[in-house]
């Protein structure tokens, strides 16, 4: 090859054969705070080759912490909230035995057991408000969230949150009196919220993680808009927020079983997105780059397989046809965020009243879960946040340089602040392709320059620690300068 002029000797340009190679070899020249890397073209004419994105494999002390999931234990869970009778946001707050201000005290008390085995890691509180009457809501009522916080060690400032709501509902959304025992909806997402915080709070995190059962999900997200407010108002830096609703149970109404796969709602188009970035977004493409999408990756990535005994099916939607949960407050507040889903629904079995017809049993009854697949769903949330808040963050400010017309890529982001930070990826992908395929290790610099097209592939950077943990990837705006 003719370096100077970048041609084969079968008088190819460079960049015609990276094309045909399906954009999976690339050369990189690196500027910043590492010394440049030359991965031109070699004499005999050979490039260098982009790395396949391979998953990551969960460290020994992830491998350890899943094997502690403990299957008896969420079906106590969801055996022990189904017995408060019903979890309505207007039934009884006092009543020791029934409603859901027994289910409430009874959650704090189990949160607060395992904070008091933290040694001062995890704190928990009553996170409550009075919500005046609204859609759902007739009269002034208190709702509370139990939201238990493991502060991080090297970078507290960074927060992601798992969630699962409390409350119940039977047919009628208004019915505070008849049974609902809400097992699937949502005592199978608190159980795993409990699960998480018995586990975490005994091993230091290096960011924070919140585990939050909220209420007033069924009257319309209330309680987690509290908490989504609440994380604004302070300025919070919510990388992940993720909820888990309906996940109890892998039966369909038509018996259809499918226990090894949970469903991921991501959405594409940001919920918050303002004009300027969706000008960008179509001008560029990224309407499969939105940060929940990026998020909904990683989880394939660190979360899916035989650790975790489980496949992870997202689903490019920001929930179900014309549904919604508690995440939505969280995109709304412009945080990335995420739901889990069972992959088939049973609608006999939730928002319903508990009865018989025709030899057809109805409600949300305990019967009905199949606790081996929570305990599954579990080890995947786990996986998810611990490889979280033990990994690096996402890189920010992460830019494609177009101040000139070149036919190669300059990509340019900010160093981040962790201490055990060893350098960066550059990733790419074809525009039709779903998931990210390749990468090339580019050092500890802020600065890549790519021989291949951002006209013709996406790109994306993500961040490695010492330890091997990755970020989820950061996708670029367009920088002029």
């Amino acid at each position: 090859m003719d370096s100077s002029r970048g041609r084969t000797s079968a008088g190819h340009s460079r960049r015609a054969f990276l094309s045909a190679s399906a954009g999976i070899a690339g050369a990189v020249a690196l500027s910043g705070t590492a010394q440049a890397a030359d991965l031109r073209p070699t004499a005999n004419g050979q490039l260098p080759p982009g790395k396949p994105i391979a998953a990551q494999r969960p460290d020994a002390q992830l491998r350890a912490l899943l094997a502690e999931i403990d299957e008896q234990r969420i079906e106590d869970v969801v055996r022990k909230l189904a017995s408060f009778g019903t979890r309505h946001t207007l039934s009884s707050q006092d009543d020791p035995q029934r409603g859901i201000g027994a289910a409430r005290d009874w959650l704090h008390a189990e949160m607060q057991s395992y904070a008091e085995q933290s040694q001062g890691r995890m704190t928990v509180e009553l996170q409550s408000y009075d919500q005046e009457p609204a859609d759902r809501i007739p009269v002034t009522t208190r709702i509370t969230n139990v939201v238990a916080t493991i502060r991080g060690t090297a970078q507290p400032e960074r927060v992601h949150v798992v969630s699962g709501h409390y409350d119940s509902r039977a047919s009628d959304v208004m019915d505070a009196v008849s049974d609902a025992p809400g097992a699937d909806d949502d005592a199978s997402g608190v159980a795993v919220v409990l699960e998480l915080a018995r586990l975490l709070s005994s091993t230091p995190l290096e960011s924070t993680v919140v585990l939050a059962a909220v209420a007033a999900e069924e009257q319309g997200l209330y309680g987690a808009q509290h908490m989504a407010e609440q994380f604004a108002a302070a300025g919070a830096d919510v990388r992940a927020m993720f909820t888990d609703d309906i996940v109890g149970s892998s039966r369909a109404d038509d018996g259809t079983e499918d226990p090894r796969t949970i469903r991921l709602f991501a959405e594409g188009v940001p919920t918050a997105e303002t004009p300027e970035q969706g000008e960008i977004r179509r001008s560029v493409g990224g309407e499969n780059d939105s940060p929940s999408r990026q998020l909904a990756r990683f989880v394939t990535d660190v979360a899916a397989g035989d650790a975790t005994g489980m496949q992870v099916r997202v689903i490019y939607r920001r929930d179900r046809f014309l549904r919604g949960g508690d995440h939505i407050p969280f995109l709304e507040k412009g945080y990335p965020a995420a739901r889990f889903t069972e992959p088939n629904e049973d609608f006999r079995h939730q928002h319903q009243d508990v009865r018989e017809e025709d030899g057809v049993r109805y409600g949300d009854l305990p019967e009905f879960c199949d606790f081996g697949f929570i305990a599954r769903v579990a080890k995947v949330n786990l996986a998810a946040i611990w490889s979280l808040a033990q990994g690096p963050g996402a890189p920010t400010d992460v830019a494609v340089r177009t101040s000139q017309l070149t036919n190669d890529t300059e990509l340019v982001w900010e160093r981040g602040p962790e201490p055990d930070l060893a350098g960066y990826e550059v990733v790419w992908r074809e525009t039709t392709a779903p998931d990210w395929t390749h990468s090339i290790d580019v050092g500890d610099t802020t600065t890549a320059i790519v021989d291949l097209s951002k006209d013709n592939v996406f790109f994306g950077v993500r961040a490695i620690d010492a330890d091997g943990h990755r970020s989820p990837v950061a996708f670029p705006v367009p920088l002029r300068d």
